[in-house]
C-alpha cells in the first residue's frame, strides 16, 4: 500500500485561479472521497495527483518521495488511473485494453508473459468483464467501458488507484460491486464521487471541494452534516442512519431559498 499527501496545491488557467491551496491525505488503504458541485474542482485535484498536469504551487508525495522526481515508469507501477471517459481504444479488444495494464513492467517489444496473462485474467474476472474479453471496445457500453477501465488498472497491480466518477454510466449493481472491491483491495484510493449516499459508505475518510479550495475534511459522520450539505449543495438534508445496515443515510428534501429563488429567475417569463 502506499500515501498519498498534496501540499498547498494550487492550479490556474488564463489566469484564473481553479484550485486554490489544497492540503490532503490518503494514507494507506484509505479510501477517500473527493466531493463537491460539479466545478468545483475534482477532476482538476486527481489529475494533478496523477502528474497529469503540474500545480503553479504546491506539492504531491508518494509516501516520502516528491512526484517531481518519480519517473513515469516508476509511477506507473505503483499507480493507476480510471477517468471518466476514455476514447483512444476504438480498434482494439477488451482484453487488449486489460493487457495496457501490463506495460510498465516489461520491455518495449516485449510479448505478455505467461505470468502476465494470469494477471489479466484475474483483472478482468474482479471486473465482471470476463464474458466480454473478446468484444471490441467501440462496442461496449459506458457501463462495460468503465468495468474494463478498472480491470485494467488492476492489471497494474497498483499500490495506489485514482478514479474519477467510477460509478457513472454503472447500474445499482455494478456500482456496488465497484466499490465493494476497492474496499477489499489493499491499495489506496482516492475517488471523486457525485452520490453523497455512497461515499458516506464506502469511504472512510471525504474531502469537500467548493469553488476550488477544501471546505471540509474527515470521517463521512463528521463532515456530511445537513449545515454543510446546504451550504454546498444548496439542498436541505435530513441526515441519519440506514436501519439495515448502519451507514450513514442522506435523504434530500429540497433545495434552499436562494437556489429556489435563482431557479424562478432563470424560468420563461408567461407572455
Amino acid at each position: 500500500m502506499g500515501r498519498i499527501t498534496a501540499d498547498g496545491l494550487s492550479w490556474s488557467v488564463k489566469g484564473h485561479r481553479l484550485l486554490d491551496g489544497i492540503d490532503m491525505a490518503a494514507h494507506d488503504g484509505q479510501i477517500v472521497g473527493l466531493l463537491g458541485p460539479n466545478g468545483s474542482g475534482k477532476s482538476t485535484l486527481l489529475r494533478l495527483l496523477a502528474g497529469l498536469r503540474r500545480p503553479d504551487t504546491g506539492t504531491v508525495r508518494y509516501d516520502d518521495t516528491d512526484l517531481r522526481h518519480l519517473s513515469r515508469r516508476v509511477l506507473a507501477r505503483r499507480l493507476a488511473v480510471v477517468e471518466q471517459d476514455v476514447s483512444a481504444h476504438n480498434h482494439v479488444s477488451v482484453r487488449q485494453v486489460v493487457e495496457l495494464g501490463r506495460t510498465p513492467f516489461r520491455g518495449r517489444f516485449d510479448a505478455l508473459s505467461e505470468h502476465d496473462q494470469r494477471i489479466v485474467d484475474a483483472a478482468l474476472e474482479r471486473a465482471d468483464i470476463t464474458e466480454k474479453q473478446h468484444r471490441a471496445w467501440h462496442t461496449l457500453s459506458g457501463g462495460e467501458k468503465q468495468r474494463t477501465q478498472l480491470a485494467r488498472a488492476l492489471a497494474q497491480e497498483p499500490r495506489e488507484i485514482l478514479l474519477d466518477e467510477p460509478t457513472n454510466h454503472l447500474d445499482i449493481r455494478h456500482q456496488l460491486e465497484l466499490l465493494d472491491l476497492l474496499g477489499s483491495l489493499d491499495v489506496t484510493c482516492v475517488i471523486a464521487l457525485h452520490d453523497l449516499n455512497l461515499a458516506a459508505r464506502y469511504c472512510d475518510h471525504v474531502v469537500i471541494l467548493d469553488h476550488g479550495q477544501v471546505v471540509a475534511a474527515g470521517a463521512p459522520e463528521t463532515v456530511l452534516i445537513p449545515e454543510l450539505i446546504e451550504s454546498v449543495y444548496g439542498v436541505n438534508t435530513l441526515v441519519d442512519r440506514e436501519p439495515s445496515t448502519g451507514s450513514l443515510r442522506i435523504t434530500y428534501l429540497a433545495v434552499t431559498t436562494s437556489e429556489k429563488t435563482i431557479t424562478k429567475s432563470m424560468s420563461p417569463v408567461a407572455p
